[in-house]
């Protein structure tokens, strides 16, 4: 076996927060895409994290980034801005595609979610292949 996929298969077993690297408390709000249909994390992919105002139903992006090496994007957003409401992760599953020579059926792919108890801990996985997906609350 690789040491690659000897890396890969590590950031499944061990804890989040143990194989990230990251600075400080970890983000109550965690991600992690997979490429299923190559199985492998689904590496260097923009997403978006948006909040709702309620008010104007609104977007208002709170935190850009790319998902690491193992598919994850650590340090979504803190434990003092994570409050009741509506979010959403938005992928850009078609650059992602397109970064390996090949096209995708959904250009992005947005899901929308609704947070009532903000001091609980909410995965929010993306599974991807070029022509479907599935998305489900772990955490």
């Amino acid at each position: 076996m690789s040491a690659n996929r000897l890396l890969q298969l590590k950031g499944h077993i061990l804890p989040e927060n143990k194989i990230t690297g990251m600075a400080g408390p970890p983000s109550p709000l965690t991600t992690h895409v997979l490429n299923t249909a190559m199985g492998v994390p689904g590496s260097n992919m923009v997403l978006n994290l948006y909040r709702q105002d309620p008010s104007t139903n609104a977007w208002s992006l709170i935190t850009a980034g790319t998902t690491n090496d193992d598919g994850r994007c650590p340090g979504l957003i803190t434990k003092q801005m994570f409050t009741p409401g509506v979010y959403k992760m938005h992928f850009e599953t078609a650059q992602y595609w397109q970064s390996m020579g090949e096209t995708s059926f959904y250009p992005y792919v947005e899901i929308v979610f609704t947070i009532i108890d903000p001091g609980s801990k909410y995965h929010v996985p993306l599974l991807l292949s070029r022509f479907s997906y599935s998305t489900y609350r772990g955490s």
